[in-house]
Parts: C-alpha cells; structure tokens; sequence
C-alpha cells in the first residue's frame, strides 16, 4: 500500500500539468515546453546518479526514453494546445485498458473481466469529470492524444519488462530517460518552433515547477512503483491525473464541480482501486509452478532461493 501511494503521487502532480501550461508558459510552444520539462531534470540526475548506461541499456534507455518521455511529452503537449483539457484527459485515460492489453504477451499478466470492466468504467467517469458540452475536437490534436497513451502504455510495460541494471537505482533511470527523451526533443523543437522567445518571470517559474516537481521527482515516483507493482495496476494509477486536474481547477481556479462530475470521481476511484488487483497468471505458468510443488512440497520461494 505504501508504494501504491508514492506511487500515486506522480499521477496527481502531473493534474497540475494542463493548468501551469494554461497559466504560466508562453502560448504556441508546446515543443518547448516538453524540452525544457525533460532535458535540465534529466541532467541534473545524471550528475546526482553519477552512472551512465553500459551495453545493451543504451538502446533501452533510447527507447524507454522516447516512449515515456520524448515522444510522449511532445504528444501531451500538442493535445494540451489545440484541445481542450477535458477531451485531452479523456483521451490520455484509455491508458490503462492498452497497458493491461499489452501486459498479457509482454509479461504474463493476463487481464480478468474485472480490470477490463474496471478500465471501461475509469474512461467513463474521467468522461463525466472532465468533458463539457460543445468541446472543440481538433483532428490533430485527437491524434496526438490518442499516441501519446499508446506511448505511455508501452513505455510502462517494457519498463516493467526490463527491470533496471544491478546495482543502478530508480533516480539514475530517471536520469537516463529523462536525458534520452530531452535530446530527441531539443533539435525539434529548435527546428519547429524556433529560437527561444523571450521569457518572463512567470514563464521561467512554470518551467521550474515543470523541470523539478512535475518531471524529476514525479518520474521518480513512477519508474520506482513500475519496478515493484504490476504494470497493470501502475497504467490505472494514471486515471489520478484528470481528477486531480479538476480538483485543482476547482480550487485555484474557481471551477465548480457539479453532482454529475462528482459521480464521476466517484466511479474514477474506484475503478483505480478495482485496478490494482493482483492480475491473472497464464494457464501454462500455474501449471508449472503446481508441478514443481508437486515434485517437492517446499514452496517455490524457498526453492528459488
């Protein structure tokens, strides 16, 4: 339970990620924004870790990189810009559904009828939480959505799969993507979006709150709770997002909340409760393990070790 709610911790500060774009960034950067949110966390860590990949890690940490942090920054960005925060969140919730979906073949952990009725229900309640009547759909914005929760799901599941070199700690990863994901975004945004435009003092304390809170310790948080939960149980921890997107719209921007939003809330929590259930191992594993304990009544743990 302790680490379900450090974990959970990453989810409800990322909320905050629509409003600080909305209120304190500069308008029409959303490259930028994703740059400067990656790069400065990241090399700051390496410098803390003071350990870079070795062999086949930097191809890993190349693509962890791209899909947890710059392909899917850049895709959040783009939907944070050209759609409203509500459509954007409703589309980032499909999360859970295509990282239980690609769990079964990539780690065994086979999804029961609960976590997929669970991951339908968690969409419909951030829906009824976040959407407004006449939402301006724009087809690019859509798009990048939609990618960017694929890019989360399977930067999740393979995080999960790969586990972390002996001996290099959850900060040092954090580093390694963080960095990786920075620098695929850096020549982009340069050469879309341009030079650096001039900055004020609100602009240079959103990309602080950005860089540190929202992305070094954040990712921290995150990376640390895939290594020890189910991957499954970690994408339905992503549902906080939204909501705490409205909470804090609610209370630093005077947003009401009506009943109906409330109910979804409501079916939002508990569909991220039913989620962190324990997922369904394959037929052939189990009955594996039954032979093996079978053949020597120890348990398996005790065998392992």
């Amino acid at each position: 339970m302790r680490t379900v709610l450090l974990t959970a911790l990453a989810p409800l500060v990322w909320g905050s990620t629509y409003a600080v774009t909305a209120e304190y960034l500069p308008p029409d950067r959303p490259l930028l924004a994703a740059t400067v949110r990656a790069l400065p966390a990241g090399v700051a860590l390496l410098v803390v870790g003071r350990r870079l990949p070795e062999g086949a890690w930097w191809w890993r940490t190349a693509v962890l990189g791209g899909l947890n942090i710059g392909v899917f920054f850049a895709l959040l960005f783009i939907a944070a810009y050209r759609l409203p925060g509500g459509v954007a969140a409703v589309l980032g919730a499909v999360q859970p559904l295509i990282a239980t979906g690609l769990a079964w073949p990539l780690l065994g952990e086979r999804a029961g009828a609960r976590r997929v009725a669970a991951g339908v229900a968690g969409v419909l309640g951030v829906a009824l939480v976040v959407l407004r009547a006449g939402a301006r759909l724009d087809t690019l914005g859509v798009l990048a959505g939609l990618a960017g929760a694929v890019c989360m799901a399977a930067g999740t599941v393979l995080s999960k799969r790969w586990g972390r070199p002996e001996g290099v700690g959850p900060l040092a990863m954090t580093g390694w993507q963080l960095t990786a994901g920075g620098l695929m975004l850096l020549p982009v945004a340069l050469f879309v979006e341009g030079a650096l435009p001039v900055l004020t003092g609100t602009n240079l304390l959103g990309y602080l709150y950005l860089a540190v809170v929202n992305t070094a310790v954040a990712y921290w948080f995150w990376l640390r709770g895939i290594e020890r939960l189910p991957a499954g149980s970690v994408a339905f921890l992503a549902l906080l997002s939204p909501l705490s997107a409205a909470v804090i719209g609610w209370a630093a921007l005077g947003q009401a909340l009506s009943p109906l939003q409330l109910l979804g809330v409501a079916v939002a929590l508990g569909s991220t409760v039913a989620g962190q259930g324990r997922p369904a191992r394959p037929a052939m594993q189990k009955g594996h393990e039954a032979l093996l304990t079978e053949q020597d009544p120890a348990p398996l743990g005790r065998r392992s070790a």
